[in-house]
Order: C-alpha cells, then structure tokens, then sequence
C-alpha cells in the first residue's frame, strides 16, 4: 500500500481565507477600518487589564501585605 502524496504547498490558515474573503467583500478603506476598529478593542482590553493589576497592587500595599 502506498502513501499518499505529500503536499508541497500549505493549506492556508483560516485568518489567511477571512482576510481573502474581506478582500472581496470590502473595499480597502472598509477594511482598514473594521481593523482600525479591532485594534483599538484589543488595545481597550489591555488598558482594561493594567487598570485591574493596578488596582489589586494598590490593595494589597493598603492592606500592608
């Protein structure tokens, strides 16, 4: 029995076929936007995140521990 051949080439990833379907779902400044837009989520939630770790910091020297 033999082996099925390798594949040269890599399926590409699942990030790599949304992005091509944008491409022909949006025009360029749509989608500079929409990513505009997602990476000021991103950015939101690590602000969100330093803010929480402040917090509990300023906590625990309250308390003396």
């Amino acid at each position: 029995m033999q082996a099925p051949p390798v594949r040269a080439t890599a399926l590409p990833s699942f990030t790599d076929a949304l992005r091509a379907v944008e491409s022909l779902l949006m025009s360029g400044g749509q989608r500079t936007a929409r990513r505009n837009a997602w990476t000021s989520v991103l950015e939101d939630r690590r602000r969100a995140k330093d803010r929480v770790e402040a917090q509990r910091f300023y906590e625990r020297s309250a308390d003396g521990s």
